[in-house]
């Protein structure tokens, strides 16, 4: 079976899978679970740059690791999920299948440079970008193997398996969504991930409808 030469080895993937929990340990390992900081803590100055104005204004805020690690693990599982909605082009029979892709593109990029700017003003790395089927473990993540194959299938097989995979990544992305809600600081990070609750639930209601037709 011949795979794009996007779809990342299974060396880098190890790579980028031991970055990401380096990462990880830091960051857990460098504020405690109730810590809060402001943006002041991160030694930041937000007064000269007008592109950053929204980061800056996240920023000013109090944040904790609870808001940090949501953007670090929400950015790569929205890349996963744009990386899925772009195959729709050229692959999909369903013209529903198609438009809800190109919906879930232009929905999850603007929120990936949202959340990448949050990053950039706390002074947060982000995690590497781990889209394609890295395998690193968050809820509704897909394998090589299903990225493969979803890359590999057309017409009414890619609408099936299209549907199937992104339901459960949309799964993953409400699980991720509920828990900063319940567990972040930072209101603008809050606001976000409930707002990312609302679509994907309803982007799955659509999703189980159209799978139904199938």
């Amino acid at each position: 079976m011949m795979r794009s030469s996007s779809l990342p080895s299974s060396g880098l993937r190890r790579g980028l899978l031991a970055g990401a929990a380096v990462t990880t340990a830091l960051l857990l390992s460098a504020c405690g679970g109730g810590d809060h900081e402001t943006a002041a803590d991160t030694g930041m100055n937000h007064g000269a740059a007008p592109a950053a104005t929204s980061a800056a204004a996240s920023a000013g805020a109090t944040f904790n690791d609870a808001d940090v690690m949501f953007a670090q693990m929400m950015i790569p599982h929205h890349q996963e999920a744009v990386e899925m909605a772009a195959m729709a082009d050229g692959r999909a029979a369903s013209a529903q299948v198609k438009d809800l892709a190109a919906k879930i593109k232009a929905a999850q990029q603007p929120e990936i440079d949202t959340m990448t700017g949050w990053l950039t003003a706390w002074g947060r790395a982000p995690m590497p970008d781990m889209s394609g089927g890295m395998d690193h473990g968050m809820p509704g993540d897909m394998s090589d193997a299903d990225m493969a194959a979803l890359y590999d299938a057309k017409g009414a097989a890619f609408d099936k398996q299209f549907l199937t995979l992104m339901v459960e990544h949309h799964e993953g992305a409400v699980e991720m969504g509920q828990e900063q809600v319940a567990k972040g600081s930072n209101p603008e990070a809050k606001a976000l991930a409930a707002k990312i609750i609302t679509d994907q639930q309803a982007e799955i209601a659509t999703m189980k409808q159209l799978l139904a037709g199938l």
